[in-house]
């Protein structure tokens, strides 16, 4: 059911210093009715600095209010910028208030899916579409502020490859909300070893040539810091403003917990052995034959040495089991050996990214 409309809260103006991106601002809001927001230009850009990219469903309360915030926040940040929103497929007047918008204002792209196809689907869709030197990703229901862009920007200039926003006064319910999140923020930067406050705020900046080597399939969204810093991106994260819900109600709920913890193991092991599945499999298999080697040893020896009867002894069948189970492990990890050599070599994929390379060589020319 919706909730009755509240007038959000009073946007913050002047210059962000330099050295802003340590602390959170006050909580701007969206342009008052006395503020007159500057005219759309009648071109888009050619070169946009930013691409914001935003996913959306079922928002239309929203949408007006989002336009003027992103507005008022591209004047502010004073450089050439785009907004990229994508349409989840969403069932109410979403999609033609986002048309209107678009024909309005060129810096503005409309996306829209087919249906319903989740945020990992709709911001891959928004990646594709990015011109930006740097991209931007932000929710649609006005939780996030586009005022705290230039926070996230301010790093990314001083040399970071992904900037995540900490929701650090998050507006959220504390038991079925905030806690959860807390969990599952510490237990993802254990595992992934990139260690962030909140990996579920979706205000983050990524520089294009990183996000061009992610590849998101699921619900992977969440974990694009960890597996951008699996190909060689640096992370930081800065406090950012975080509004309570004025519209709708949340998409997401505690159920999806469950899809997250087995969305962190795809991550993990991806990240420590897409190219070496023989390691994790083989280490796996070579311990259950050897276990149930030291079994097999064991009833042999009380055979022989003992009399004892071993054939109606349940740790017999223990024995043969585990080393059956040992051979199909270490036959898995053959098998994705295999599986990977053929992925790389048939896509012409090295399996190295290179940052930068210094050499007074200048390589030859290509024939004609």
């Amino acid at each position: 059911m919706l909730q009755e409309s509240t007038a959000p809260a009073p946007l913050a103006a002047g210059p962000l210093p330099a050295g802003a991106a340590a602390t959170a601002q006050p909580s701007p809001a969206q342009p008052t009715a006395t503020q007159t927001l500057p005219a759309p230009p009648s071109e888009p850009p050619a070169h946009p600095r930013i691409s914001i990219v935003i996913p959306l469903f079922n928002e239309e309360e929203s949408i007006p209010h989002l336009y003027d915030g992103l507005v008022a926040a591209m004047a502010h940040y004073g450089k050439p910028a785009e907004v990229i929103i994508v349409d989840d497929g969403s069932r109410d007047r979403s999609f033609g208030l986002l048309k209107e918008i678009a024909a309005r204002d060129p810096r503005f792209t409309i996306v829209r899916l087919r249906r319903n196809s989740g945020q990992t689907a709709a911001f891959s869709a928004g990646f594709d579409k990015a011109r930006g030197d740097v991209v931007i990703t932000m929710d649609a229901d006005l939780q996030n502020d586009p005022m705290d862009i230039p926070l996230l920007m301010a790093k990314i200039d001083e040399g970071y490859d992904i900037v995540s926003g900490w929701r650090k006064d998050r507006q959220d319910r504390y038991w079925d909300r905030k806690l959860p999140s807390m969990i599952a923020n510490r237990l993802i930067s254990n595992v992934t070893d990139v260690r962030l406050h909140d990996y579920g705020c979706s205000l983050k900046a990524y520089r294009r040539e990183v996000l061009q080597h992610v590849h998101l399939y699921g619900e992977l969204h969440r974990f694009i810091p960890a597996l951008a810093s699996q190909v060689g991106g640096t992370v930081t994260e800065v406090p950012v403003n975080h509004r309570a819900r004025q519209y709708g109600r949340s998409k997401y709920g505690i159920s999806r917990t469950v899809r997250v913890m087995l969305d962190l193991i795809t991550v993990w092991f991806l990240g420590t052995y897409a190219t070496r599945p023989i390691h994790v499999f083989g280490t796996l298999g070579l311990a259950s034959v050897g276990l149930g080697t030291v079994v097999g040893l064991y009833l042999t020896f009380i055979k022989l040495f003992m009399g004892a009867s071993i054939g109606g002894r349940p740790l017999l069948m223990l024995g043969v089991l585990l080393v059956v189970i040992g051979v199909q492990f270490v036959t898995v990890g053959l098998l994705g050996e295999m599986i990977t050599r053929a992925w790389f070599e048939s896509q012409h994929k090295p399996i190295y990214l290179v940052r930068d390379v210094i050499t007074a060589y200048t390589e030859p020319a290509e024939p004609a």
